[in-house]
């Protein structure tokens, strides 16, 4: 009995484990053979690097974009799937009802309506292009005979056939996570309900140099409850973190070894798994361009071609504005305007939730666009005395027609050609570094930049009152008058998202800059040499030495430590070189203090909004710390009947930071380092926060640096269970060398691959984390040795 129990059981684990295996190899993508496809007008050739970069080459830039498609299907079929639900505002159908309310954000803001609208905009040759990659999707789907990727086996369900809206809607939610400078007014909103004016302009001090001018006082605010607020808030997401936004340079020959320019570029966005980077190579008779691509759009986005390179950093301007709208006492279908009254626009959507009820959603626009408070009530008692938030947002307009900018990117040849390309990229504004083999650099902002009036005192940083026309923008900064840069004499140009004008500029931007900490280090290093190689370039992408810890080092030494783990750790931090290493306890024990350092200093003025404006905030902590203009009254606890000073903080604090270290590793402060902290965490939709399918679909790695290195690896203080999780870094680092264009070097974040049990899906993360590269190259020679397939796309016509 006995035996047979055995057997029976070793013969069901045997089926199981070869349906698994069959099951996988099946979900995996073809890279050999042969495949008959509608809509290819002719053959194409997909030859897989050892790396499983796909090099596409076909006799039209239609084909190869349908390549494209095809190969994105194949690799990254979940992840477009969950970008275009979340873009459409359609994850209650699959996640059911929690998703609800994003959703419900999602459809207001009317990104997939927007991006429908756009598509009627764009030239006909690019729409030629999106529709040619859908069909690319789409034949996929079609074709393929195996499993699909794990995830939509755990949540029951197919992907439907793809559109070209699915692809734009991605480009607006990328526009939208480089933006959300509403969260930024938002917070100034609420924090003038517990601070006054005085204090933010200290709590949210200028970028350095700068004196902006003094906010104006709305009463209308005094209604609003914090409740409401925060609801809001909380619907509308993180504001785009500190660090996160990316690091580009370049410099001309007089500058380098070869003679040859060189350009490197290392975007910093949230870490996921996948990567949301996909390298890929388009080759047609008239066009060779490789780079970054993004799942669900055509054409590379970051890369180069045989002629120029190019890399993007996020500007980050004020392009959107939240305007207090009032409902017509009497008639709530009307709103005030300086005209009069008058009608909301209004549309009904349906929002499919899984195994629940469908949910009818009302969604109201006025002039200057979505009402965005609706989602958190009914249309009488979202706010106070009828009234509503809606939201201006450049990239809602009817002159967004990125996608156009695409393809003239990637055959330009010169800066004129270059430049006529950008003049349609619209959003998100881009810092964009460019060389070409000609031996010129130069630098371009392009985006649509709102003008605000002169009259307007909040210039972006508040919501207004919309009633009132001195608040309405007033138009674009024309494509002519935007930072721009070329063959400047120094040969250098970086940036990191720092200011990118000087006092010269007559043109408003915004006020909300990254600290320049980055950027100096990047300008330091670019100066200490005369002859750059790739091998420098490589060492400035690896840097990890923290100016603000050098500048916060010498406020902390000055602490009297009151027990010998304190005179342990400052000991420690005493011989440490600022630079933020993985195997180090330093960092570490300088991370976690001034983590309880901003806790300590304004936690109390925060009151009951701690838990959501407690992050890092370097330039104020260091006005407090130095007492500039008498801030160091920031120190007193106000909870307290004794007036603490900056030394009690800082004492008080540095124990804090270290009894919650020894809480999470252990007494032994040796056996503490910073890399076990600071793990790279890349996390996977939605399973990231299913245990245990986390396991599986998550990675981590150790990783150095922090938010202001230039190697970023930016964590949220505000975490409490992992408060020092890299969570935003380099998505993706590249350096182009014109002295050869084919030993340009490459690495992203995870791999190609979107499914987790495929050897692609994680084969870069270790490179990534230790700056190690893959080599950029469009020469058959180099990519068709070690080679991984060669799949050819035939039109079925020519196989009848």
């Amino acid at each position: 009995m006995i035996k047979k129990i055995s057997l029976g059981t070793l013969l069901l684990a045997i089926l199981i484990i070869a349906g698994l295996f069959f099951y996988v190899r099946s979900s995996l993508p073809k890279t050999e053979g042969e495949i008959l496809v509608k809509g290819l007008s002719s053959e194409v050739r997909i030859v897989r690097d050892q790396s499983a970069v796909p090099h596409i080459e076909g006799k039209s830039i239609a084909d190869v974009s349908f390549g494209l498609g095809y190969v994105h299907a194949q690799d990254r079929l979940w992840q477009m799937e969950m970008n275009r639900r979340i873009g459409a505002g359609r994850l209650s159908e699959i996640l059911g009802e929690a998703a609800v309310g994003r959703d419900k954000f999602l459809r207001t803001v009317g990104f997939y309506k927007s991006a429908a609208e756009t598509f009627d905009r764009l030239t006909e040759e690019t729409q030629a292009v999106l529709k040619a990659y859908t069909n690319g999707v789409n034949a996929y789907l079609r074709t393929r005979t195996g499993a699909l990727p794990p995830e939509f086996i755990l949540l029951n369900f197919e992907p439907e056939t793809w559109t070209v809206t699915d692809s734009l809607v991605w480009m607006k939610m990328m526009s939208w996570n480089l933006s959300k400078n509403i969260w930024d007014e938002l917070e100034r909103m609420r924090l003038l309900k517990v601070m006054s004016p005085a204090q933010l302009a200290e709590f949210l001090p200028p970028y350095p140099g700068d004196q902006p001018p003094s906010l104006p006082i709305f009463k209308e605010y005094e209604q609003f409850s914090q409740s409401s607020l925060q609801q809001l808030a909380d619907i509308v997401g993180e504001r785009v973190p500190e660090g996160v936004g990316s690091n580009n340079w370049v410099i001309s020959g007089e500058n380098t070894r070869s003679g040859k320019p060189l350009l490197a570029n290392d975007p910093h966005l949230g870490l996921a798994a996948p990567s949301i980077w996909y390298f890929a190579h388009l080759k047609t008779p008239s066009l060779n361009t490789m780079g970054a691509t993004l799942p669900g759009l055509p054409g590379i986005i970051l890369g180069r071609n045989d002629h120029i390179a190019w890399g993007y950093t996020n500007t980050a301007p004020d392009v959107q504005d939240l305007f207090l709208e009032k409902v017509k006492p009497d008639n709530p279908g009307f709103y005030q305007t300086p005209d009069g009254w008058q009608e909301f626009e209004t549309r009904k959507e349906i929002i499919k939730v899984k195994d629940a009820n469908p949910v009818e959603v009302t969604i109201r626009s006025t002039r200057h666009g979505p009402v965005i408070s609706d989602v958190i009530g009914g249309y009488s008692d979202a706010l106070p005395d009828g009234m509503v938030i809606a939201l201006a947002w450049s990239s809602l307009s009817d002159r967004d027609v990125t996608p156009d900018a695409s393809l003239p990117m990637m055959r330009a040849k010169n800066w004129e050609e270059f430049k006529k390309a950008i003049q349609y990229f619209t959003s998100p504004q881009q810092n964009m570094v460019y060389a070409d083999r000609e031996g010129n650099i130069g630098y371009y902002a392009p985006g649509l930049i709102p003008v605000r009036k002169e009259q307007n005192s909040a210039m972006g940083r508040l919501p207004v009152p919309g009633w009132v026309s001195d608040y309405d923008w007033n138009g674009f900064i024309p494509f002519e008058e935007l930072p721009q840069n070329f063959a400047p004499k120094s040969g250098r140009i970086a940036t990191a998202n720092q200011k990118i004008v000087g006092p010269d500029y007559d043109r408003h931007i915004t006020f909300d800059w990254a600290t320049p900490y980055r950027w100096r280090r990047i300008m330091e290093l670019l100066e200490q040499e005369n002859e750059h190689t790739v091998e420098t370039f490589r060492d400035i992408q690896a840097d990890i030495y923290s100016r603000l810890a050098e500048e916060f080092l010498v406020i902390m030494q000055t602490t009297k430590p009151n027990s010998p783990h304190m005179r342990e750790a400052l000991t420690l931090l005493s011989i440490w070189d600022g630079r933020m290493k993985s195997d180090e306890v330093a960092p570490l024990l300088y991370t976690a203090w001034l983590r309880e350092l901003n806790k300590a200093v304004y936690g109390d003025e925060l009151k009951g909004l701690a838990p959501a404006y407690v992050r890092q905030r370097p330039q104020f902590l260091l006005n407090v710390m130095t007492d500039y203009r008498g801030q160091s009254r920031w120190c007193d606890d106000k909870n307290t009947d004794i007036r603490e000073t900056c030394a009690d903080i800082l004492q008080a604090s540095l124990e804090a930071a270290l009894k919650d270290l020894s809480n999470r590793y252990g007494d032994d402060m040796e056996s503490w380092s910073w890399g076990q902290a600071h793990m790279a965490h890349s996390d996977h939709l939605p399973f990231s926060k299913v245990f245990p399918l986390n396991l599986l679909f998550d990675l981590k790695v150790q990783s150095p640096g922090d938010t202001f290195t230039v190697n970023v690896g930016r964590h949220n203080i505000r975490d409490e269970k992992y408060p020092f999780t890299n969570l935003h870094a380099a998505s993706l680092r590249a350096i182009y060398d014109f002295s050869d264009l084919d030993e340009s070097l490459y690495i992203h974040s995870t791999g190609q691959s979107g499914i987790f049990f495929s050897p692609y899906y994680d084969d870069m993360v270790e490179d990534w984390a230790n700056l190690k590269y893959r080599q950029m190259s469009m020469n058959p020679a180099d990519y068709e040795t070690g080679s991984i397939g060669t799949l050819t796309l035939k039109p079925e016509w020519a196989g009848d």
